[in-house]
């Protein structure tokens, strides 16, 4: 019997060649990355190395050089087993032989006693010094490829850290933001004992910056969920324009503080979908919430929905500032803004268009950014414009994203 070490990513290919090797009597260990090869092979003494040409990682060819750097790989016998390799190179790089995918399950394990025994394929010339030029070369980039790999091992804890943060951060932020709303609503509407109008006056600030606090809470919860994977669309029946009509409404205040001039373009039908109205409301309200906190006073901006065949698409646009062109596509990244710094002119997280992405994306749509924005509503404005694009009919799993 035979200790073997099959070097392959693919777990059908590692299967059949177990299943094969073990009935002839062998001892199989798999690996399924270059560098996870390498570094089994340096825990365990094997009697023949079965090595992939297109692993993760390094390739095999860099797994064949770094092994004969190995002394006691110097004379055990190592073969390709590809279907996207070429034997000269395999042969070059210090393979004793190569086996063409998909391999022959007949007579794979008499080739693999025959390398065993002692049987080699010949190369060419000049092979061992090819090798030996080579090693230093794919020693350095193993090491350069495990500090890579630990980096981003790094990151990925570093984003998991974060999403847990922000999931446990929302939640603790809701628990107490409910009852202050509650109360101060009740305050204001006089239900626990008659108040002055100056209290009046300070409860409905109050009321005003909870809710908008709270606002800012259920925003973090949702885009938390959607990196989490644990939002949960519900698919229900809906009028696109009705939900646009709704937030118009809901914004009336600001947009008439601010003597702004919305132009709408919407038609009267065909605007029905199935998807989730609540989801593309709050998105909905982050598009318009932006268009206004970025227009200046007495400015413009345009609202429509274009139909064309099974999509919908919702485009606002403002007459801002605008965003420059190689930052389109970063206003769409949580926590990204244009301007950063705590002297801005415009408040915000930067999760109000991540949010937006998300929600269309689920509803098998997208987003997309322009400044300043093509003709809207029939204005020309000089802004910035974003389009939410969704089909008609959308089928959610239990959950998505």
């Amino acid at each position: 019997m035979a200790r073997i070490l099959h070097i392959e990513d693919d777990p059908s290919s590692r299967l059949l060649v177990r299943k094969l090797l073990v009935a002839a009597g062998h001892e199989v260990i798999d690996a399924a990355s270059g560098l996870e090869g390498i570094r089994i092979a340096r825990t365990i003494e094997a009697a023949l190395v079965l090595v992939d040409i297109n692993i993760p990682d390094l390739d095999g060819y860099e797994v064949v050089l770094r092994l004969r750097a190995e002394p006691r790989y110097a004379d055990v016998p190592i073969v390709a087993i590809t279907a996207e390799g070429d034997r000269a190179t395999s042969l070059a790089v210090g393979c004793d032989g190569f086996l063409e995918k998909p391999i022959d399950a007949r007579k794979f394990a008499g080739a693999i006693a025959r390398f065993l025994e002692g049987h080699r394929e010949q190369g060419a010339d000049g092979e061992a010094k090819l090798r030996e030029a080579s090693h230093r070369i794919v020693e350095r980039l193993e090491a350069r490829v495990r500090q890579l790999s630990e980096a981003n091992a790094q990151l990925e804890e570093l984003a998991r850290l974060r999403r847990e943060f922000l999931r446990n951060l929302s939640h603790e932020l809701a628990t107490p933001m409910t009852p202050v709303v509650g109360y101060a609503k009740l305050l204001a509407a006089g239900e626990l004992g008659p108040i002055t109008p100056m209290q009046r006056k300070a409860l409905t600030a109050i009321e005003a910056g909870a809710t908008k606090l709270r606002g800012l809470v259920d925003t973090l919860l949702d885009v938390s969920a959607l990196e989490t994977g644990r939002m949960t669309f519900v698919a229900r029946e809906y009028d696109l324009g009705v939900l646009l009509r709704r937030v118009l409404a809901e914004a009336e205040m600001p947009i008439r503080e601010r003597q702004l001039v919305v132009t709408e373009r919407v038609p009267e039908t065909g605007l029905e979908c199935m998807g989730d109205p609540d989801k593309l409301r709050r998105a909905i309200a982050h598009l318009i919430e932006n268009a206004i906190k970025f227009t200046p006073a007495g400015g413009g901006i345009g609202v429509e929905i274009a139909v064309e065949g099974t999509e919908l698409t919702l485009t606002v646009a403002d007459s801002g500032p605008g965003v420059p062109q190689d930052r389109l596509e970063k206003v769409l990244e949580p926590f990204y803004q244009v301007d950063g710094s705590i002297t801005r002119a415009h408040g915000g997280v930067g999760l109000g268009l991540a949010f937006v992405r998300r929600v269309a994306e689920a509803h098998q749509g997208g987003v997309v950014v322009t400044s300043p924005p093509a003709m809207v509503a029939g204005l020309s404005l000089a802004g910035t414009g974003v389009a939410l694009r969704v089909r008609r009919s959308a089928r959610f799993p239990e959950r998505v994203v």
